[in-house]
C-alpha cells in the first residue's frame, strides 16, 4: 500500500482555485512559467516519488539506520534513491540559475516536499533542510563562501544541517554554550554538543555541511549574543574535520533518518553574517522550514487517508444501517465504506487535506510573490500572510497529520495496530512535526504574542479584510465564511483589549487563538473550492468533503471561540465588592 501522488488534486487547487499559473507569470524570474511546464514537472515528480521514494518507506523504517565506530549506515536503497534524486534536479529546483538551479517558484518545491514526506518521510528527513541552507547561506553567507559551498547544496550533492539543540537548553537557545574562537586565518573553532540533529552523520553524501549556533568569547548572554558558523564534515582539502557523531537516538518513528548526537572539537568553521546575528541570519529559513515542516503533516495525513480509503473499499465488516439498493437482502457484510462512522472519519480527513492544501500552497505562492514581486505594498501584503499564516499552519497541519493518522488507523480496527498494513509506521512518523521546527506551543505563542498583538491586531484585521474582498471578488455568496472572517476580527480586537489588563492571558489563549484562525482559514478555502467544483469535471470530488467540513470540523468555531471570549471577559469583568 505505498503512497501514490495524483497530480490531478494539485491541478485542480493550483489552477481553478487559486489560479496560481497567471500570478506567477507576472513575476519577473517566472515569464516563462506556464500551464505546460507545471504539469510535466508535476507529472515527473509524481511519477519518481511514487515508483523510487514510496517502495522504500516500510523496508526502510523496518531496517533503521545503523551505527558502528561514528559512522552512520542509512537503510538498505537510500544512498542510491537518494543518488537518482540530486541527480534528477530535484532539489534544485527552486535554486537560482546562477547557482545551478531551476529557477522555478518555491510553489513546485513546496508540492514535491509534500509527496515526499507522504511517500516516505525518513528519506525526506534527509534533504528536508536543504532550501533552509541554501536561502540562509545565498542571503548571509560571504561570497567565498558562497563560492565554495552554495552550488553544491542548491544541487544536493552535498546535504545540510541545522545544529541548533542542545541537551540542557531544549527550545531554550538562549541557553547554548557551543563555543567559537576566532584565528588569524579568518575561521572560526567550534567547540561543543548537539543533539537531535537530523542526518548529522550518514553515506548519503559525500561531505555535510553544519550549520552551527553558537556563542563567540566576547557574545552577551541570551538569544541575542549568538552567532552562525558553517562547519563542513570534510574541509576543502580532503581532510577530515572535528565534527563527530556519537549516537544516533532509537526513535518512536523516523527510523530511516539517523537523528545523531553531535560533538564538535576544535571543528573549523566560516562565520555566516554577522557576529552576535545568528539567528537572524537563520530567520531567512524559517517561514520556509515551517511551511515545508506543515507540509509534512499534509503529506502524512494524506497517505494515512489512501491506505484507509483503499482498505475500507474492500473490506467487508458487519452490515450497514442503510444497505445500498444493488445489495442483496442475503449479503452477510457490506464494505467498511458503506458505513456512516467510517464515511465521517474518511471525508473528514479529506476535508482537512485538501482546504489545508489551498493555504499551503497560497503561502508559497506568497513567499514567491514577497521575493519576486515588483510592487513593494504587493510585497508587504505577502509578507504580512507568510509572517501570520506560516505558523498557523505548521501548528494546525502537523497536529491533524498525527491525530488524523490515528483516526485512519482506527478504519483498520486491529490490523491497524499491526505492522502488516503500514498505517501504525504513519502515526509513528507524524508525531515528532508536532515537536522541531519549533513546538506547537511555541508556534501559538508566535502567532498571538509576536505577530498579532504587537500591532494591536491591524495587521491581522487587514489580512482578513483581504480574505472577504477576495471572496467577494470571486462572487463567492458563502455568508458563513464571511461571517467567520468578522468573527475572528471582532475577537483580535477583544484578545487586544483583553492582554492590557492581564498580560499573561494570551500565553493562555494562544492555542485556541491559533485554533479559531485556522478554522476560520480553513472556511475561507472551503468557500474558494465550493466555487471552483462547480465547473470541476466530477464535482463530487470535492463537494462530499465539503460537506463534511461543514458537518464535522466548523462546529469547533464556536467551541474555541468561547473559550477565548470567556477568559477575556474573566479578565475584563468588573471584580464584585463584598
Amino acid at each position: 500500500m505505498n503512497y501514490q501522488p495524483r497530480p490531478e488534486d494539485q491541478h485542480f487547487v493550483l489552477d481553478a482555485v487559486l489560479g496560481t499559473t497567471p500570478k506567477l507569470r507576472a513575476l519577473a524570474p517566472f515569464a516563462e512559467f506556464d500551464e505546460a511546464l507545471q504539469a510535466q514537472l508535476l507529472d515527473e515528480a509524481g511519477r519518481f516519488v511514487g515508483e523510487v521514494i514510496a517502495p522504500l518507506n516500510r523496508s526502510g523504517d523496518e531496517a533503521g539506520c545503523r551505527f558502528e565506530c561514528g559512522e552512520v549506515t542509512s537503510p538498505p536503497g537510500f544512498a542510491d534513491a537518494y543518488r537518482a534524486f540530486w541527480q534528477a534536479g530535484w532539489p534544485a529546483l527552486a535554486a537560482a540559475p546562477e547557482d545551478g538551479g531551476q529557477g522555478l517558484p518555491a510553489l513546485m518545491t513546496a508540492i514535491v516536499s509534500e509527496w515526499l514526506s507522504a511517500s516516505n518521510q525518513g528519506f525526506n528527513m534527509a534533504p528536508g533542510l536543504l532550501h533552509g541552507a541554501y536561502e540562509c547561506l545565498k542571503h548571509h553567507g560571504s561570497d567565498a563562501l558562497a563560492r565554495a559551498y552554495l552550488p553544491k547544496i542548491a544541487s544536493g550533492e552535498w546535504l545540510a544541517t541545522m545544529c541548533l539543540t542542545e541537551a540542557h537548553a531544549g527550545s531554550d537557545l538562549g541557553q547554548v554554550r557551543t563555543r567559537a574562537t576566532a584565528q588569524p586565518d579568518g575561521s572560526w573553532r567550534v567547540s561543543g554538543s548537539k543533539i537531535f540533529i537530523s542526518g548529522g552523520e550518514h553515506d548519503l553524501s559525500d561531505n555535510i555541511v553544519h550549520l552551527v549556533l553558537c556563542r563567540l568569547p566576547d557574545a552577551p548572554t541570551g538569544p541575542k549574543g549568538l552567532s552562525l558558523v558553517l562547519v563542513p564534515k570534510v574541509l576543502p582539502d580532503g581532510t577530515r574535520n572535528g565534527v563527530h557523531c556519537e549516537r544516533i537516538e532509537e526513535k518512536m518513528g523516523l527510523h530511516g533518518s539517523p537523528t545523531c548526537q553531535m560533538r564538535f572539537d576544535e571543528a573549523v568553521g566560516w562565520l555566516i553574517g554577522e557576529p552576535n546575528r545568528g539567528l537572524q541570519a537563520m530567520f531567512v529559513m524559517m517561514n520556509s522550514a515551517r511551511l515545508h515542516t506543515a507540509l509534512q503533516g499534509i503529506g502524512l495525513l494524506d497517505s494515512a487517508w489512501q491506505k484507509a480509503d483503499a482498505y475500507a473499499r474492500e473490506r467487508r465488516q458487519m452490515r450497514a444501517p442503510q444497505a445500498p439498493a444493488s445489495r442483496g437482502p442475503n449479503d452477510a457484510a457490506d464494505l467498511l465504506i458503506e458505513h456512516p462512522a467510517m464515511r465521517r472519519i474518511l471525508d473528514s480527513q479529506r476535508a482537512w487535506i485538501d482546504g489545508a492544501r489551498v493555504l499551503a500552497y497560497r503561502t508559497a505562492l506568497m513567499l514567491d510573490v514577497a521575493k519576486h514581486d515588483a510592487d513593494g505594498a504587493t510585497r508587504e501584503r505577502a509578507q504580512r500572510w507568510c509572517a501570520l499564516i506560516t505558523p498557523v499552519l505548521k501548528a494546525a497541519c502537523t497536529q491533524q497529520g498525527f491525530q488524523g493518522a490515528s483516526e485512519c488507523l482506527q478504519v483498520f480496527g486491529g490490523h491497524g495496530y499491526v505492522r502488516e498494513w503500514g498505517i501504525e509506521q504513519t502515526v509513528r512518523d507524524a508525531r515528532v512535526s508536532m515537536i522541531y521546527e519549533g513546538t506547537n506551543e511555541i508556534q501559538a505563542i508566535d502567532l498571538l504574542v509576536r505577530k498579532v498583538l504587537p500591532d494591536g491586531g491591524t495587521g491581522m484585521g487587514k489580512l482578513l479584510v483581504e480574505l472577504r474582498d477576495e471572496l467577494e471578488a470571486a462572487r463567492d455568496t458563502d455568508a458563513d465564511a464571511q461571517r467567520r472572517l468578522a468573527q475572528l476580527r471582532y475577537l483580535t480586537t477583544t484578545v487586544a483589549m483583553a492582554a492590557h489588563a492581564n498580560p499573561s492571558l494570551p500565553y493562555e489563549v494562544a492555542d485556541d487563538y491559533l485554533r479559531v484562525v485556522m478554522l476560520t482559514l480553513m472556511a475561507w478555502a472551503w468557500a474558494r473550492i465550493d466555487v471552483a467544483a462547480a465547473s470541476a469535471p466530477e464535482p463530487a470530488r470535492w463537494s462530499v468533503p465539503s460537506a463534511a467540513f461543514r458537518r464535522h470540523l466548523l462546529p469547533e468555531f464556536e467551541m474555541r471561540l468561547g473559550m477565548v471570549k470567556r477568559a477575556c471577559e474573566a479578565v475584563t469583568a468588573p471584580v464584585a465588592v463584598a
